[in-house]
């Protein structure tokens, strides 16, 4: 072959050489995570509140009229101080009609007062002439003047018309009573308060929670006036899925998540309350629920900043294992029931079968089929295929 020849082979290789590197497949933009030994956790997360342990709801012991209450929410109090007062109630107002037929039996209660002082003065009368007359038979009996019949006839008037006189005496009082009771009903309608004044004692030492009347107002017995609690002594009530329930038993250990403070806090299972009910969600679906218990735990600065009815975000642990082959578990995708990753060796996609324990939200159990150190594509798309280039863009343990 001739030099000119060996020129034009040369380039020719040269082309084909600049052609193949131009159109061969480009590398897959991935992201790979370690295969690691660390700790697993199964559970759920769902949304509670916190609540005080023990509260006092305190209540009008008697009907009245109730004084304002000055206390304020979170003003301290402590048990025996005096937390509001009850003072009688206010009398009604009479409308006209009321108050001119009382006005007409209070003239007439006291003509009957009048009639009833004549009538007690004349049977007093009465009776002052009995005593005399039976004084005077009582003389003659001694001088055996008069029979002993006479003498028990005497005896016998004078206690009649002391009787009589008794009675009419009665009769004077009631009319009396009659006539200043409708005097009161008419001098004081519409008039309230007065000495008596029942005081309304805290049970406990602690803080107001709530004032539930503040105004004064009318009461009856048993109306709640004022909720008294010890901000200290606190709880988590969690409303979770009686599916999920079946798994958290007392004891087991849960995180506070996205309380508003930095950090988590950290809660313990007290009570798994035996009973479930309904509930439905916010997309109008019917869900059988279980309320579950927890006692904070840990720094007690950071639960000094939660009180009553604060919502937080609580994280049940129902499995662990603090030393495990973990793999992330955006690294699994399966194929006819089996589990299967990608795994970079020296730049190449290689596909391979995996044996899976738990999984949790983050990480899966590897029974078999990987080794710690080993990379693993996460977020396997469709184009990723047995012997595909990769091109690493994040690389995290």
């Amino acid at each position: 072959m001739t030099r000119r020849g060996l020129v034009l082979a040369a380039a020719a290789v040269l082309v084909l050489i600049a052609l193949a590197w131009a159109f061969r497949p480009s590398p897959l933009l991935v992201e790979v995570r370690e295969v690691s030994r660390g700790p697993i956790e199964i559970g759920f997360e769902e949304e509670g509140r916190t609540r005080l342990v023990e509260r006092w709801l305190v209540s009008a012991p008697v009907a009245g009229t109730l004084r304002r209450v000055s206390l304020r929410e979170g003003d301290p109090v402590t048990a025996g101080q005096t937390v509001a007062e009850i003072e009688p109630a206010t009398a009604a107002l009479l409308d006209p009609a009321t108050r001119s037929r009382l006005a007409a039996e209070l003239a007439a209660a006291h003509e009957i007062t009048r009639a009833a002082e004549s009538q007690r003065r004349a049977i007093e009368a009465a009776a002052a002439l009995s005593r005399s007359e039976a004084s005077r038979v009582a003389g003659l009996h001694e001088r055996r003047l008069v029979a002993d019949s006479a003498v028990e006839a005497a005896r016998a008037a004078e206690a009649r018309d002391a009787a009589a006189l008794r009675a009419a005496s009665a009769e004077l009082l009631a009319a009396r009573h009659r006539a200043r009771a409708l005097e009161a009903v008419l001098a004081d309608q519409g008039l309230g308060g007065g000495p008596k004044v029942v005081a309304i004692p805290s049970p406990v030492d602690g803080v107001v929670v709530r004032r539930l009347i503040e105004s004064a107002s009318p009461v009856s017995p048993g109306t709640a006036v004022i909720e008294i609690g010890d901000p200290r002594r606190l709880e988590i009530v969690v409303e979770v899925l009686s599916t999920q329930a079946v798994s958290v038993e007392a004891g087991q250990p849960a995180r506070i998540l996205r309380w508003g403070g930095e950090g988590e806090l950290r809660a313990r299972v007290r009570r798994v309350e035996p009973g479930g009910f309904t509930k439905v969600s916010a997309l109008g679906v019917e869900e059988q629920r279980v309320r579950v218990i927890l006692d904070p735990e840990g720094d007690g600065v950071h639960w000094s900043r939660l009180a009553d009815g604060f919502r937080v975000e609580v994280a049940f642990v129902t499995w662990r294992r603090d030393d495990a082959l973990r793999v992330p578990a955006a690294a699994l995708f399966r194929r006819q029931g089996d589990w299967y990753v990608y795994v970079d060796e020296r730049g190449r996609a290689r596909e391979r079968a995996v044996g899976v324990g738990r999984r949790g939200p983050e990480h899966a159990e590897v029974l078999s089929g990987l080794e710690a150190g080993e990379r693993v594509v996460v977020f396997p798309d469709a184009r990723l295929r047995e012997g595909v280039r990769l091109a690493v863009v994040g690389n995290a343990t």
